[in-house]
């Protein structure tokens, strides 16, 4: 095996153990499961709205909303993502989902960050909800919301009809792309 196949490997070895730390365990509760989804949602929102000014206001007028609060990413040259969360619509939760991403190229190290989806059209949800997994950038372009000078969000971005935010321990990120992400109900 020459070196690169060993690097590869060794890096979707470690992919799939960190995978398997935040999925559900064989036989765990899944009252216990929705739960500690619910409360993890809860407090990404909590931290999206000190964050960025008008986010609050935004997922109130939104549809519905898609939080991922822990989406892990791990790789070397060849590595991926995953997160579990939950789609909440007028402030109850609808729906339980996954989000997965595969990478190739220049990946090396790993990461946590929150993810959220915002739906502001009824359309927007309803192909969402209709979909047997949905891909972002294929099923539907997710504009990532852009936070202007004044520290509020830039109300270009109100207009589309789906609004995404990516937030590190750091705060929110800008420059990144949700293109590829794969996002599935899951049932518990």
């Amino acid at each position: 095996m020459n070196k690169r196949t060993l690097l590869a490997a060794l890096a979707v070895s470690a992919f799939a153990a960190a995978c398997s730390t935040t999925t559900p365990q064989v036989g765990a509760d899944p009252a216990a499961k929705r739960s500690e989804i619910d409360a993890k949602v809860d407090g990404a929102l909590t931290k999206l709205y000190a964050q960025a000014r008008g986010s609050q206001e935004m997922v109130q007028q939104a549809k519905g909303v898609l939080v991922f609060p822990t989406v892990v990413s791990a790789g070397f040259v060849v590595g991926g993502s995953y997160g579990d969360g939950a789609l909440r619509v007028n402030g109850r939760t609808e729906g339980y989902y996954s989000t997965t991403e595969a990478k190739v190229g220049l990946v090396a190290g790993a990461d946590s960050r929150a993810v959220y989806i915002l739906f502001m059209t009824d359309e927007a949800l309803s192909k969402f909800r209709s979909s047997k997994g949905w891909t972002a950038g294929a099923d539907a372009t997710v504009a990532l919301a852009t936070i202007g000078a004044n520290g509020s969000i830039d109300t270009n971005t109100l207009r589309q009809p789906v609004v995404g935010f990516v937030m590190t321990n750091v705060g929110l990120e800008a420059g990144v792309s949700l293109s590829g992400a794969k996002i599935s109900e899951i049932q518990l």
